[in-house]
Formats: C-alpha cells, structure tokens, sequence
C-alpha cells in the first residue's frame, strides 16, 4: 500500500569554540523520522594545548545536565571516530571544556514515516498480512560440546579374520622404539 523509498540522507556538523559554544540538531519536520548518526569529532587547526570536553544533552538544552561523550587534546587525541552512534533529535552539543575548535560531523538521516496517509484501519491490516506471510522457520538444535561428548567413547569394530595374523599383529613394537627404522643386521 505504501511504495518503500530510500532514506534521504546529507551531511551534518557544527563548529564548537569559545565564541559558539553549543550547537544543536533538531528537525520541525513530522512527516519522516529523523536520526543523526554520529561519524567524528576533531580538533581544529588552531587548537590550544588544552584539554577540550564535548558534552551530549538529549532533549531540550535545558532539560538537564549533559553527559561528556569525548575529551579531546591535540597531541594526545585529536580526532575521534563516532561511527555506531546514532541519536534521535532534538540533540545539542556543548562545548564544556577547552576553547576548540572542535567540529562535529554527522550524517542527517530521512526516514519516510512507514506509515504516513494511511488510516488507522489500513495500518492495521497491513500488520496482520506481514504476521501472516512470515514462515515459521524450524528450531535447529545446538550440536553437543566436546565435553559431553568426552565421557562416551565409540567401541572400535571388531574386524572379520580372513588368514593367518601377520608378523605385525603377533610381535607389536616395543615402547621407545620406533616401526619407521629397518632392522640392523
């Protein structure tokens, strides 16, 4: 009932420093679902030797404290990769250590809202045609550890007697001396 598009998707970032201290990403934008995923967190070229704290606060800025996300220092740790990190807006960003620059980079991602112009019935029968299309996929047994299968040890086949034994079944090797060599005459 409603076509699958791709999620639009551009680049995001701010700059914090002494004069612009907190950035925040936020959206009006009701008809998709919004989400910044995190990418990296650098230290500008004209950085002091300085530590430089970043700080995340989800939700309004004045909402509460922040919860520091990277320390930054431009001989020690001057860039960080943020990748796996993604965050629903409103979210800010505050400088709240250091005088930068630092600069934040993200990619804004669009997401059409699944089930945006449909009535509350139509979505509702959508739902129960995806439960009813999805096979039942067999249970799969884990296979036994080796420690369980140590205990039990598989009896060796006895095997049928077609002539009279060899040499070698009649004289076996005697410890510490190996069958690879000839014998000495």
């Amino acid at each position: 009932m409603s076509k699958v598009e791709k999620p639009l998707s551009t680049l995001w970032g701010c700059e914090l420093s002494s004069s612009n201290q907190a950035a925040t990403f936020k959206t009006d934008d009701t008809n998709h679902q919004h989400q910044l995923a995190l990418r990296t967190m650098c230290l500008g070229a004209g950085a002091k030797e300085e530590l430089n704290i970043v700080e995340l606060i989800t939700g309004e800025p004045e909402s509460g404290e922040g919860v520091p996300l990277v320390t930054l220092h431009p001989n020690g740790m001057p860039t960080v990769n943020l990748a796996g990190i993604d965050l629903h807006p409103p979210v800010t960003f505050k400088l709240k250590s250091g005088a930068g620059p630092v600069y934040v980079c993200g990619e804004h991602v669009a997401l059409e809202d699944e089930y945006s112009g449909l009535d509350s019935d139509e979505v509702e029968e959508e739902e129960e045609e995806d439960i009813e299309e999805s096979p039942v996929k067999p249970v799969k047994k884990p296979a036994a550890k080796n420690g369980a299968a140590a205990g039990k040890r598989k009896k060796p086949e006895e095997a049928e007697d077609d002539g009279p034994p060899s040499d070698d079944e009649n004289h076996p090797p005697k410890k510490g001396k190996g069958r690879g060599r000839g014998k000495k005459n």
